[in-house]
């Protein structure tokens, strides 16, 4: 699953955000809905994964050494604040004070599809964020296709 765009949120008083239909049903497995995976993200966001999509990040950090102080302190603090989470009929998801507080987020919101996850954005943050990188997309680019 390939998950791109971008979309506008607003998170209500019960601090539920709804994901849009397409993404719903993107998620949709042949046994129903699927299970997300709520977790902190980097610049202030939060990661939205299905249990798949989670269950391959938790491998590929497994693979790591366990003993790397990286490793130990990452997988502490993400595992630990990351939370299982079901939508409800209307396809909102709550998101838990700890993360809401992570994300510093407010109403306005944003859901950014990357790849195999989704982000969670306060607004303004997100567009501080594409103001500041959009100048140096092509550098980015550059360094990002990069070999090792």
């Amino acid at each position: 699953m390939l998950l791109t765009g971008t979309f506008p949120r607003v998170i209500d008083e019960k601090q539920r955000i709804a994901i849009p239909k397409r993404l719903r049903d993107a998620f949709k497995t042949d046994d129903g809905p699927e299970v997300l995976f709520l977790a902190p993200g980097t610049d202030e966001s939060l990661l939205i994964y299905t249990e798949a999509s989670f269950s391959r990040l938790a491998d590929q950090l497994a693979a790591s050494s366990p003993t790397g102080q990286d490793v130990r302190a990452f997988s502490r603090l993400f595992f630990s604040q990351a939370e299982r989470l079901e939508l409800d009929r209307q396809g909102r998801m709550r998101v838990p004070a700890e993360l809401v507080r992570h994300a510093s987020l407010d109403k306005d919101a944003v859901l950014v599809g990357v790849r195999d996850h989704l982000e969670l954005w306060d607004q303004s943050k997100w567009d501080a964020y594409v103001v500041r990188e959009k100048e140096q997309f092509d550098q980015t680019a550059e360094r990002a296709f990069r070999g090792p």
